[in-house]
């Protein structure tokens, strides 16, 4: 859910140009300067990747690129933090978090 029109508690958003992305095989909205973290979680994503032992899922736990909790796969590289990398249009992002344990 994104945030459109202003309201007397908060002033009107500045967005950058509008873009898309390709977020696991799917065309998704975003915005230029948003980190791939915000355009994630704004798609209801809470599941980023999973843990390479355990299977367990991880996402965005401290938000400033120090944990790595949110490592994702872009245009193929894997392993890249969501926390500190921003969109670019026709990005694709891949996340792990359909898949099982």
């Amino acid at each position: 859910m994104r945030i459109t029109k202003s309201t007397p508690e908060l002033p009107a958003v500045e967005r950058g140009k509008s873009i898309e992305v390709i977020v696991d095989g799917r065309k998704v909205q975003a915005f230029e300067g948003e980190l791939v973290s915000t355009v994630l979680q704004a798609e209801g994503i809470t599941v980023f990747g999973r843990k390479h032992q355990t299977g367990r899922p991880s996402s965005v736990y401290c938000g400033m690129g120090v944990c790595y909790e949110c490592l994702v796969t872009i245009n193929g590289a894997p392993n890249l933090r969501a926390c500190q990398t921003y969109v670019a249009d026709q990005m694709t992002i891949e996340t792990a978090g359909q898949v099982k344990p």
